[in-house]
Protein backbone atom coordinates (compact mmCIF):
# COMPACT_ATOMS: atom_id res chain seq x y z
CA UNK A 1 0.00 0.00 0.00
CA UNK A 2 0.98 3.52 -0.66
CA UNK A 3 0.68 5.75 2.46
CA UNK A 4 2.11 8.84 2.88
CA UNK A 5 3.52 10.23 6.32
CA UNK A 6 3.96 13.59 6.24
CA UNK A 7 3.98 16.80 8.77
CA UNK A 8 0.03 17.78 8.99
CA UNK A 9 -0.49 21.06 7.21
CA UNK A 10 -4.12 23.31 7.10
CA UNK A 11 -5.27 20.59 4.45
CA UNK A 12 -5.34 18.23 7.37
CA UNK A 13 -7.70 20.11 9.52
CA UNK A 14 -10.52 17.59 7.93
CA UNK A 15 -9.22 14.63 9.67
CA UNK A 16 -9.27 15.92 13.42
CA UNK A 17 -12.22 14.85 14.15
CA UNK A 18 -11.48 11.28 12.84
CA UNK A 19 -8.31 11.13 14.49
CA UNK A 20 -10.08 12.32 18.09
CA UNK A 21 -12.24 9.28 18.08
CA UNK A 22 -9.94 6.63 16.71
CA UNK A 23 -7.40 7.75 19.81
CA UNK A 24 -10.97 7.21 21.78
CA UNK A 25 -11.49 3.97 20.74
CA UNK A 26 -7.89 2.70 21.37
CA UNK A 27 -7.75 3.97 24.54
CA UNK A 28 -11.54 2.23 25.53
CA UNK A 29 -10.01 -0.65 23.70
CA UNK A 30 -6.72 -0.91 25.52
CA UNK A 31 -8.52 0.20 28.79
CA UNK A 32 -5.18 2.26 29.80
CA UNK A 33 -3.17 4.70 28.52
CA UNK A 34 -4.02 7.01 25.74
CA UNK A 35 -5.66 10.61 27.47
CA UNK A 36 -8.47 11.95 25.41
CA UNK A 37 -7.89 15.03 23.28
CA UNK A 38 -10.55 17.12 21.63
CA UNK A 39 -10.59 18.19 18.27
CA UNK A 40 -10.08 21.64 18.77
CA UNK A 41 -6.52 20.72 20.68
CA UNK A 42 -5.50 18.36 17.51
CA UNK A 43 -6.20 20.97 15.12
CA UNK A 44 -4.13 23.18 16.81
CA UNK A 45 -1.39 21.09 16.85
CA UNK A 46 -1.82 20.58 12.50
CA UNK A 47 -2.27 24.82 12.32
CA UNK A 48 1.32 24.69 14.76
CA UNK A 49 2.78 22.32 12.52
CA UNK A 50 3.35 20.09 15.19
CA UNK A 51 1.72 16.90 14.01
CA UNK A 52 2.81 14.12 11.37
CA UNK A 53 -0.45 12.34 9.43
CA UNK A 54 -0.44 9.44 7.60
CA UNK A 55 -2.88 8.60 4.82
CA UNK A 56 -3.85 6.32 2.24
CA UNK A 57 -5.09 8.79 -0.73
CA UNK A 58 -7.38 10.55 0.80
CA UNK A 59 -8.04 7.54 3.86
CA UNK A 60 -6.68 8.37 7.24
CA UNK A 61 -4.72 6.19 8.58
CA UNK A 62 -2.21 7.42 11.26
CA UNK A 63 -1.22 10.45 13.64
CA UNK A 64 1.21 11.97 16.06
CA UNK A 65 1.63 15.38 17.76
CA UNK A 66 4.25 17.21 19.33
CA UNK A 67 3.65 18.53 23.27
CA UNK A 68 6.26 21.49 24.12
CA UNK A 69 6.66 21.68 27.98
CA UNK A 70 8.22 24.24 30.44
CA UNK A 71 9.28 26.66 27.80
CA UNK A 72 10.82 24.19 25.11
CA UNK A 73 12.82 22.40 27.62
CA UNK A 74 11.03 19.33 26.55
CA UNK A 75 9.05 18.02 24.07
CA UNK A 76 7.62 15.23 24.10
CA UNK A 77 5.76 12.89 20.94
CA UNK A 78 2.31 12.17 21.89
CA UNK A 79 -0.95 10.71 20.77
CA UNK A 80 0.65 8.16 18.49
CA UNK A 81 -2.12 6.14 16.89
CA UNK A 82 -2.79 4.12 13.81
CA UNK A 83 -6.25 3.59 12.64
CA UNK A 84 -7.13 -0.58 13.12
CA UNK A 85 -7.69 -1.26 9.89
CA UNK A 86 -4.12 -0.22 9.34
CA UNK A 87 -1.98 -1.97 12.04
CA UNK A 88 0.39 -4.48 11.08
CA UNK A 89 1.99 -2.42 8.08
CA UNK A 90 5.07 -0.91 10.07
CA UNK A 91 3.14 2.85 10.26
CA UNK A 92 3.70 3.02 13.85
CA UNK A 93 7.11 3.09 13.95
CA UNK A 94 7.30 5.32 10.88
CA UNK A 95 5.06 7.94 12.19
CA UNK A 96 7.19 7.98 15.44
CA UNK A 97 10.28 8.18 13.50
CA UNK A 98 9.32 11.07 11.47
CA UNK A 99 7.75 12.92 14.12
CA UNK A 100 11.24 12.53 16.53
CA UNK A 101 12.94 14.15 13.71
CA UNK A 102 11.35 16.44 13.45
CA UNK A 103 10.86 17.40 16.68
CA UNK A 104 14.32 17.21 16.76
CA UNK A 105 14.80 19.97 13.69
CA UNK A 106 12.13 22.07 15.52
CA UNK A 107 13.14 22.13 19.11
CA UNK A 108 17.12 21.47 18.59
CA UNK A 109 17.95 22.21 22.54
CA UNK A 110 14.67 20.42 23.87
CA UNK A 111 14.84 16.77 25.91
CA UNK A 112 12.56 14.52 23.58
CA UNK A 113 10.48 12.56 26.20
CA UNK A 114 7.51 10.04 26.05
CA UNK A 115 5.60 8.01 28.73
CA UNK A 116 3.77 5.43 27.24
CA UNK A 117 2.09 2.14 28.89
CA UNK A 118 2.04 0.63 25.27
CA UNK A 119 5.09 -2.12 24.46
CA UNK A 120 5.51 -1.72 21.02
CA UNK A 121 5.94 2.30 21.46
CA UNK A 122 8.30 1.40 24.00
CA UNK A 123 10.23 -0.81 21.37
CA UNK A 124 9.81 1.66 18.52
CA UNK A 125 11.17 4.87 21.44
CA UNK A 126 14.25 2.53 22.41
CA UNK A 127 15.07 1.96 18.60
CA UNK A 128 15.47 5.60 18.04
CA UNK A 129 17.79 5.71 21.26
CA UNK A 130 15.26 6.07 24.02
CA UNK A 131 15.97 5.16 27.77
CA UNK A 132 13.69 4.41 30.94
CA UNK A 133 13.76 7.31 33.03
CA UNK A 134 11.98 8.11 36.44
CA UNK A 135 9.28 10.00 36.59
CA UNK A 136 12.11 12.93 38.30
CA UNK A 137 13.45 13.27 34.76
CA UNK A 138 10.59 14.24 33.10
CA UNK A 139 9.23 17.86 33.28
CA UNK A 140 7.65 18.89 36.46
CA UNK A 141 5.38 21.57 35.36
CA UNK A 142 1.64 21.03 36.54
CA UNK A 143 -0.20 22.07 33.47
CA UNK A 144 2.33 18.49 32.23
CA UNK A 145 0.58 16.11 34.81
CA UNK A 146 -2.99 17.99 34.20
CA UNK A 147 -2.82 16.54 30.78
CA UNK A 148 -2.79 12.99 32.20
CA UNK A 149 -6.15 14.36 33.55
CA UNK A 150 -7.79 12.13 30.96
CA UNK A 151 -6.07 8.87 31.46
CA UNK A 152 -8.00 6.13 33.47
CA UNK A 153 -4.70 5.99 35.39
CA UNK A 154 -4.78 8.98 36.77
CA UNK A 155 -5.66 8.44 40.27
CA UNK A 156 -2.78 6.11 40.41
CA UNK A 157 -0.30 8.98 39.18
CA UNK A 158 -1.93 11.12 41.91
CA UNK A 159 -2.06 9.03 45.05
CA UNK A 160 2.64 8.42 44.01
CA UNK A 161 2.62 12.23 43.91
CA UNK A 162 3.38 12.29 40.53
CA UNK A 163 6.73 9.47 41.10
CA UNK A 164 5.04 6.53 39.14
CA UNK A 165 2.01 5.56 37.30
CA UNK A 166 1.69 2.54 34.99
CA UNK A 167 3.16 4.56 31.88
CA UNK A 168 7.11 4.30 32.03
CA UNK A 169 8.83 7.31 31.12
CA UNK A 170 11.52 7.11 28.62
CA UNK A 171 14.00 9.99 27.79
CA UNK A 172 16.27 10.35 24.32
CA UNK A 173 19.76 11.18 24.16
CA UNK A 174 20.72 14.89 23.43
CA UNK A 175 21.22 15.75 19.60
CA UNK A 176 25.00 16.46 20.66
CA UNK A 177 25.33 13.21 22.65
CA UNK A 178 23.49 10.93 19.61
CA UNK A 179 25.69 12.47 17.01
CA UNK A 180 28.60 11.93 18.95
CA UNK A 181 27.81 8.04 19.56
CA UNK A 182 27.55 8.05 15.84
CA UNK A 183 30.58 9.76 15.07
CA UNK A 184 32.02 7.38 17.66
CA UNK A 185 30.74 4.47 15.76
CA UNK A 186 31.95 5.47 12.26
CA UNK A 187 35.51 6.36 13.84
CA UNK A 188 35.73 3.17 15.71
CA UNK A 189 34.31 1.03 12.21
CA UNK A 190 37.18 2.08 10.12
CA UNK A 191 39.67 1.73 12.38
CA UNK A 192 38.60 -2.31 12.69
Amino acid sequence: MDFKIQVATDAHLKYAKEICKTIELSAKLRGTGIAKRDTKYIKQKIKNGNAVIALLENTFVGFCYIEVWEHGKYVANSGLIVATDFRGYGLARKIKSLIFHHARNKFPTAKVFGITTSLPVMKINSSLGYQPVTFSELPQDDAFWKSCGSCPNFDILTRNNRKMCLCTGMLAPSKNKMEHDLTYLISDKKQS
